[in-house]
């Protein structure tokens, strides 16, 4: 799926578990070199790295918190060292709210969540973008969530964020077109992560599989079918698209 013949790279944040691990892997599938960053497991983040080895793509993992602009600037700066440039950056790394009301919630927990979904994200695209725009192409996806269509009780550090994130991708959006970067978010509902199986946990539903009947399509959203998404909005296909949020949850939260 690759959209030209020079080698693509692209910096997955969250990128060695879940859903990044997932985008990770199929964009290595599609021939593009990958920058894995993780915050705290590196285990899984270096497992990460050799599964794409194994598919004959290079990649290395980097450490960085995404709130963090110290560690940003030291994350960017090693991926442009080690590859020269990027041409993909995939904003997928977050935490999830405590399910708090807002009369209860940590400020705390307001200024972490802005930070890693929103501040964040920002941080990196001011740092990539140079390098982008010299590239043939560019792509920045942002991994939101339907959250953002419903506005649930006790969620409002995490709907929060989202939003901030989103309100990201449309301004950008429209700064980078005439650079020949594409900007487009994908949301998508309950994924069977780990994230997704303590939000599910918290809710009383101890084997996340047991709701699969209730889904659409008979099953819980996977993290390949988000990766599919993000693998086709970089690639070839996508080569017309710019400023679109897509959800990937069955039509089930319409």
């Amino acid at each position: 799926m690759a959209t030209n013949a020079r080698q693509r790279v692209a910096l997955v944040t969250g990128g060695g578990r879940g859903i990044g691990r997932a985008i990770s892997l199929g964009l290595a599938a599609d021939g593009v070199d990958v920058a894995v960053n993780f915050r705290k497991d590196e285990a899984a983040a270096q497992d990460t790295v050799r599964e794409i080895e194994a598919l004959g793509r290079r990649a290395i993992a980097y450490q960085a918190s995404i709130d963090s602009l110290e560690d940003d600037e030291r994350m960017v700066g090693a991926v442009l060292g080690d590859f020269g440039g990027i041409d993909i950056l995939v904003n997928n790394a977050g935490v999830a709210s405590r399910g708090r009301g807002v009369a209860n919630t940590d400020p705390g927990e307001v200024e972490h969540l802005l930070g890693s979904h929103a501040v964040g994200p920002h941080h990196l695209c001011r740092l990539v973008l140079p390098s982008m725009r010299e590239q043939p192409r560019g792509d920045v996806v942002f991994i939101s969530s339907v959250a953002t269509d419903g506005y649930a009780a006790g969620g409002a550090p995490y709907t929060m964020a989202k939003s901030a994130m989103e309100a990201l991708a449309w301004t950008l959006a429209k700064e980078e077109q005439r650079h020949d970067i594409h900007v487009n978010i994908v949301a998508p509902g309950l994924v069977e992560t780990e994230m997704g199986r303590r939000l599910v946990k918290a809710g009383g539903v101890e084997d996340i599989s047991t709701l699969n009947a209730a889904m659409p399509f008979g099953r819980v959203c996977q993290p390949e079918d988000v990766a599919d998404v993000v693998r086709f909005l970089v690639s070839g296909a996508g080569s017309y698209l710019s400023g679109q949020r897509i959800a990937v949850d069955g039509g089930g939260a319409r």
